[in-house]
């Protein structure tokens, strides 16, 4: 049942099997709390692997690690694979990277303020349209200036920036007030102490590290540890949103190839499109939608078909439905909606066989030949070749060290860009206030010393001896005289005259 272009899922009727060169229309693993998406998931997984295409997964409860060790080969699955006649069955582990944005249970993920943009970073940051508008201006402001945007000292240094001149900058750009700028800083805050200081960095993550094979033709499969990472869901949603984006920049068009450059399982989907702008989930449709001709196949992982705006939803050709509850309304009428999804099959009634499905039971529809949707197949799943349940940390640790990305970014690097350019301009300018503050100061201080000299000096004495004002008076007397007498001789002369 191990056949190079189809990966074998289980049995229904007949058995059921994933065409490789649809592997990149995208898919869904849907199911109730309990009843196998786990599972089904490494199972997928593990398929793809084994044909040469990598995977990335979240690891939400920390049991996707298993696939990374030799299968133990357990009862229920030894009995499982009896059941469905799978006769190839063997224990199997699988290349595996483990990543983790924290650091702590897997490489560090990284990514820079500027390649997760405003609208993204808006997101996380759950911005009103106010506050993304200044947060727009700001990242228009940067590229103008040249001033790179790293991490997150580099973002609040910027809006310190612009707060500082919000009147020249709102002149060029749109209004900016400072108490929508003080609202900004206070989300990236709260950011902050949810782990994204680490998040936000060097060295970025490079997308080829997510594509790797090993020399035997298996692909990697990296496991992102999510359990820690569920406590700040807008930042998980955001960054498998991000990653979905830069699948899509950076990979060259590729058409219909016969296999998958990459599979993208995201699973607790729910959390990308709870409370979600309109225009956030337009971006996810256009880039689920054109992400396909990159050759990277998407598959959301979550409880209910509901959960995926319909929009979405209708992108999604394969499918897997594991058991659903109904007992209120609302439940049945999920349930309807799901059964309505599918290509009906005559022998049974998909509504109803949907609630009735034990554990690793589920309905299966794939593309078949010209991408027409299966019929739908009540489907015992296959077991996984892995280890099911995690690893312990020290199987954990063992891997990473060996990991071919080991050491590559373990070290955050940080280099010049707009908090270090800023903050020196803060200095310059505080150093030129102070320069000037210092000559006004000592301008004023040689300006008093003058002052208080010209008083200490001593008065000339304005007494005279006799002799001296003898001889003063007896000029003054002259003086007068003659003014007099010669005043007189004019005005009397002009006088007679007339």
């Amino acid at each position: 049942m191990l056949l190079p272009d189809k990966i074998y899922l289980g049995n229904s009727t007949r058995p059921e099997y994933l065409a490789l060169k649809f592997g990149n229309r995208h898919g869904l693993v849907t199911g109730a709390t309990g009843t196998g998406k786990t599972v089904t998931l490494q199972t997928l997984a593990e398929g793809f692997s084994a044909a040469g295409v990598p995977v990335f997964a979240a690891d939400i409860k920390g049991d996707l690690s298993g696939i990374a060790a030799m299968g133990k080969m357990l009862d229920w699955q030894v009995k499982r694979a009896d059941e469905i006649g799978f006769t190839d069955y063997r224990a199997d582990k699988f290349p595996t990277i483990f990543w983790d944005l924290f650091g702590r249970q897997g490489h560090p993920v990284r990514t820079t303020i500027s390649e997760m943009g405003p609208l993204l970073l808006s997101r996380i940051l759950d911005l009103n349209d106010t506050q993304e508008g200044v947060l727009n201006i700001a990242f228009k402001f940067a590229d103008d200036n040249g001033l790179l945007l790293l991490d997150l000292k580099d973002l609040r240094a910027l809006l310190v920036e612009i707060a500082n001149n919000a009147k020249d900058i709102s002149v060029q750009y749109g209004n900016v007030a400072s108490a929508t700028v003080g609202a900004v800083q206070r989300s990236l805050l709260v950011l902050e102490q949810q782990g994204g200081d680490q998040f936000f960095g060097e060295r970025a993550l490079d997308i080829r590290d997510l594509m790797r094979t090993t020399v035997d033709g298996k692909g990697y499969v990296s496991v992102l540890a999510a359990d820690e990472l569920m406590r700040a869901p807008r930042l998980y949603a955001t960054f498998l949103l991000w990653l979905l984006s830069e699948l899509f920049e950076v990979l060259p068009e590729v058409g219909d190839p016969d296999r998958p450059k990459l599979v993208f399982f995201f699973d607790e989907a729910h959390l990308l499109f709870d409370d979600a702008p309109k225009a956030l989930i337009d971006k996810v449709e256009q880039v689920v939608k054109l992400v396909r001709s990159k050759g990277v196949g998407v598959y959301f992982v979550t409880q209910n078909p509901a959960d995926i705006p319909d929009s979405v939803l209708a992108q999604l050709s394969n499918r897997v439905q594991h058991a659903l509850r109904a007992y209120t309304p609302k439940e049945q009428k999920a349930v309807r909606m799901a059964a309505e999804s599918f290509r009906p099959n005559p022998d049974f009634s998909t509504e109803e066989v949907i609630t009735q499905l034990g554990i690793g039971e589920a309905l299966v529809s794939v593309l078949e030949e010209k991408g027409v949707p299966s019929i739908v197949g009540r489907t015992l799943i296959r077991p996984p070749s892995g280890q099911v349940g995690p690893i312990l940390p020290e199987e954990r640790r063992s891997l990473m060290a060996n990991s071919p990305v080991a050491g590559v970014y373990d070290t955050m690097v940080d280099r010049d860009s707009a908090f270090e350019v800023l903050t020196k301009k803060a200095a310059e300018r505080q150093a030129a206030e102070a320069a000037q503050k210092q000559a006004d100061l000592e301008a004023k201080e040689a300006a008093a010393r003058a002052k208080a000299e010209r008083a200490a000096q001593p008065r000339r004495s304005t007494r005279q001896d006799p002799v001296e004002a003898a001889v003063t008076s007896f000029s003054r007397s002259m003086a007068s005289g003659l003014g007099r007498a010669l005043v007189r001789g004019i005005l009397g002369g002009l006088t007679r005259g007339r």
